[in-house]
């Protein structure tokens, strides 16, 4: 999962048309009769000139009830064409033989709230083993969830098959309850920046889809996410392709920057300045972390320029490298079930991540694929 900036989590996002402004009070009167949350505007100009466009977003607010089931959030103006389809599946169990996090019951990942966030683990031997163990395992089931994505297929589906994949491996999916969250791996399609809930959505002929897994196994936990295309469709669209594309491409630069000594700022210099040489953006908001006995520990990894991330690399660390491109404008906007991010505009994202160890000489890349993994770059057009 990503890592979340909490410094700028409550910035309100302005919906004008490429406007980069931080949004003020004002909100759009007919929005706020209907209960829709989240339409707010920088300033009465700004809102006037996108009147034309945001009137047209209200008719998204319908609720539509087809086989039991529903949008629960019929209010609520999405911004893209990806809506929640519940009622949601019951939380999927875990055996008490396995070994669980100390968030499984109440929610609360204690062990990380009294984390020092100067203080970076330096793995020992055992402890490297132990990463390579359970990032191993965690690519097992990033493939074995992969290899069903297909259009038809739900997203609760591939929960299924993710709870039971980490269940098979002595392992718990360490996003169950973590802080809440209620399922066993996120699954982001399209606009969804990172977070998405599995429900009941029918995947289509081309959209893509990010897979967020991460496994707990030995008392060491792994991360690590790729984003897929959905049938053949998506892959004959040149502005998706190149979005999924450069942002694998991004991640692969910054692995290759991994070595002791490397200034942890320098990941994103690097991966903004190859992004932007494709007309992308970097969402800023999200970075990669620190990862062993604990989720989320320091560092914090960022992935745009000008950063002020402290530190370099060591031998020993364990961390993530994930950085999150988009077709339009960085910003996102939560959904009322407070998980899933979206992008303001409704443009499409895409994300890539891999669980990382410095070691003496370079990088060891503990969750990377290999032959017989699903997905894989396919050629850019018009590069």
């Amino acid at each position: 999962m990503a890592g979340n900036n909490a410094t700028n989590q409550a910035m309100k996002v302005c919906l004008g048309t490429d406007c980069e402004n931080e949004a003020g009070a004002l909100e759009c009167p007919t929005c706020l009769k209907n209960g829709i949350q989240g339409s707010y505007f920088c300033s009465q100009d700004c809102f006037k000139k996108n009147w034309g466009e945001h009137k047209a977003l209200h008719k998204t607010a319908q609720t539509k009830l087809q086989n039991g089931q529903y949008n629960p959030f019929p209010k609520f103006m999405f911004t893209g064409d990806v809506r929640p389809v519940y009622p949601l599946s019951e939380r999927r169990l875990v055996p008490k033989s396995i070994r669980h996090p100390d968030w499984a019951e109440t929610g609360i990942p204690r062990g990380e709230e009294r984390l020092s966030r100067t203080k970076v683990d330096i793995l020992d031997a055992k402890g490297q083993e132990a990463m390579r163990k359970v990032c191993r395992l965690a690519r097992e089931v990033l493939d074995i969830c992969a290899a069903e994505i297909k259009p038809g297929v739900t997203t609760d589906y591939i929960d299924e098959v993710c709870h039971k994949a980490c269940v098979e491996r002595d392992s718990y999916p360490s996003p169950l309850n973590y802080s809440g969250f209620p399922k066993s791996l996120c699954t982001s399609p399209n606009e969804i920046v990172c977070h998405g809930i599995p429900d009941q959505r029918i995947l289509l002929d081309g959209d893509i889809i990010n897979l967020d897994i991460s496994l707990y196994h030995g008392g060491y936990h792994a991360d690590l996410n790729e984003t897929y295309y959905v049938g053949d469709r998506a892959k004959a669209n040149p502005d998706v392709v190149k979005l999924v594309e450069t942002t694998r491409e991004c991640l692969d630069l910054a692995i290759k920057m991994v070595k002791p000594g490397t200034p942890i700022r320098d990941f994103g210099v690097a991966i903004e300045q190859y992004a932007k040489s494709r007309g992308l953006r970097v969402h800023s908001n999200w970075g990669g972390h620190g990862i062993n006995t604990e989720f989320h520990p320091p560092p914090w990894i960022p992935h745009y320029a000008k950063n002020k991330a402290v530190g370099v690399c060591k031998p020993g660390m364990a961390f993530t490298i994930e950085p999150i491109l988009t077709l339009g404008k960085p910003r996102e906007i939560y959904w009322p079930d407070k998980w899933t991010n979206a992008t303001v505009d409704g443009k499409w994202t895409a994300q890539f991540e891999h669980t990382l160890l410095v070691t003496e000489t370079g990088v060891e890349n503990l969750t990377a694929g290999n032959a017989n993994s699903p997905g894989g770059p396919i050629p850019i057009p018009n590069l």
